[in-house]
């Protein structure tokens, strides 16, 4: 045989080795592993699971490297993301999730399309798209429930939707390092994206549209450090940008979430519901929020968590249910936390009268009772009370509008207003309120400078009403000038309301009145 066809034949045997284990030599040629390569199909039909979870475990292999998703839709069920790996999308890429229940397994106790647990170094990156077809995965767990194939235990028969099984979009669990930048997530059946028990995240230039099933949180931070939350946009079917600590010991510790939009209809930046760990050293600036149904900002300690050194600043809020929440409760049985030291500066709001998301698909529920337009609220529980808040340069506008017919709470039976200590941490949640600008019980130090409250209508309600508050300051506070006794004191030991805090065009009789003492 000649030197020539020996060679030929060395080249042809080459080429069928490549064709039988291509996959595995194209990994081993550099740090790009291309999912088709390993016999992923772009055609929104083929269940790729087995494929790309193949490409993750050879690039985790080999040290680490870019697991790449080309144009074109690459269904799937969930897939583990491992250390050193990074998914990239290529522009025109879809990450398409399943929507039969059986290709998302618990892993580690839970469901979720992109799912890691003590990973290092992980990332998903590109102009791509994660796309988890939620509404149609949750309905189909829904009608599997209610035929008896697949029974959901925590099936919500009030709310009518299935609990167990819906899952998450992202899920990263006990994770150090993590990057999401770029990407477009959507369309969850529960959570979108989250992070839990893991340090040091940068979140940055992500889009959140997820109105496709209730509970669609667009971006969940529970029980991490150092954190990154940059240049998102947000609009999802419940909070947007969500502080959390679902179990006692978890500590969410320097965080800074900054330059975002959010569209919600739940809460635009919560700290809670589940609130039983810490909270401590956040910053949030420069955040704009639009026709979102409850708050710009609710920050809420009742599980007993410990929060501590907030900082937020540079808010503007169109067309949102409510300005500010900050409460501390005392539910499930736990020792009461605390929240103090908490600095809010330079926001903007304007309230609707009437529901801020009525053109929303997936609208906030209604409260079950008669009620005028809310104001903002501070509201501790008794001998629990916030400490140390300072608010500067704060402009609400109201839509006023309020009437005596519809609900009625006069001054002298402040005792009535719901304590709740026990109840779900929201600015609903006193029932009536007896002021239409700020309500604030239960609190020791407030210092309030330049805060400007307008109405488009009339309210017979007063602007501030203070109930148990001690060191209260107020500096420059400019209300409506043709009403009186716009500020109301009940068990307020001392106050410091200097000569300029209410600035006006022309003075009217009586600013603030004092109610009796016990």
């Amino acid at each position: 045989m000649s030197y020539k066809r020996i060679l030929n034949c060395f080249v042809i045997l080459f080429f069928l080795f490549q064709i039988s284990f291509g996959a595995e030599i194209y990994a081993n040629k550099g740090k790009d592993y291309l999912v088709t390569a390993f016999g992923a199909v772009a055609d929104g039909k083929t269940v790729n699971t087995k494929a790309i979870q193949k490409a993750i475990d050879a690039a985790n292999k080999n040290k680490g490297g870019r697991v790449v998703f080309s144009k074109g839709k690459f269904l799937s069920g969930s897939i583990v993301l491992k250390s050193g790996v990074e998914l990239f999308f290529e522009g025109g890429a879809v990450l398409l999730g399943s929507t039969d229940v059986n290709d998302y397994p618990k892993y580690e106790g839970r469901r979720a399309l992109v799912v890691a647990t003590a990973s290092k170094n992980i990332s998903i990156s590109g102009k791509g798209i994660i796309d988890g077809q939620g509404r149609e995965l949750a309905l189909a767990i829904d009608s599997l429930h209610h035929t008896g194939v697949r029974i959901d235990p925590e099936y919500n028969y009030r709310r009518l939707r299935p609990g167990d099984g819906r899952g998450k979009l992202v899920s990263f669990v006990k994770c150090d390092s993590i990057k999401v930048t770029g990407i477009t997530v959507k369309n969850s059946s529960g959570w979108v994206t989250c992070f839990e028990q893991s340090s040091n995240i940068v979140v940055d230039y992500v889009t959140v549209e997820s109105r496709a099933y209730w509970n669609n949180d667009g971006i969940d931070i529970n029980g991490c450090e150092n954190v990154r939350v940059t240049n998102c946009n947000v609009n999802s079917a419940d909070d947007g940008i969500c502080l959390k600590s679902d179990s006692a010991g978890l500590q969410n510790n320097n965080i800074y979430i900054a330059n975002c939009s959010i569209r919600s209809s739940a809460s635009a930046v919560k700290f809670g519901t589940g609130s039983y760990g810490s909270f401590k050293n956040v910053t949030i600036e420069n955040i704009k929020v639009y026709d979102t149904f409850r708050s710009a900002i609710a920050i809420e300690s009742v599980d007993g968590a410990e929060i501590e050194n907030i900082k937020v600043s540079n808010i503007v809020a169109v067309n949102t249910g409510n300005a500010i929440l900050i409460r501390l409760g005392h539910r499930n049985g736990v020792k009461p936390g605390y929240i103090k030291n908490v600095s809010i500066k330079n926001v903007k709001v304007q309230v609707p009268f009437g529901r801020p998301d009525i053109d929303y698909d997936l609208r906030g529920p209604e409260v079950d009772y008669f009620h005028n337009p809310f104001p903002a609220s501070i509201a501790g529980i008794p001998g629990h009370a916030i400490e140390n808040v300072t608010l500067e340069n704060i402009e609400i506008i109201y839509p006023g509008r309020a009437s005596k017919g519809m609900a009625y709470l006069p001054l002298s039976r402040l005792k009535d207003v719901l304590e709740n200590e026990k109840g779900y941490p929201e600015f609903t949640m006193f029932g009536e309120l007896p002021s239409w600008g700020f309500y604030v019980r239960h609190v020791d130090g407030i210092e309030m400078k330049n805060i400007k409250l307008v109405l488009k209508k009339e309210d017979f309600r007063p602007a501030f009403v203070f109930d148990d508050v001690k060191g209260l300051q107020m500096e420059k506070i400019d209300v409506p000038s043709d009403k009186v006794n716009q500020i109301i004191f009940k068990d307020v030991p001392s106050s410091n309301l200097d000569a300029e805090a209410l600035k006006r065009k022309r003075e009217p009789v009586q600013n603030t009145f004092v109610l009796p003492t016990k």
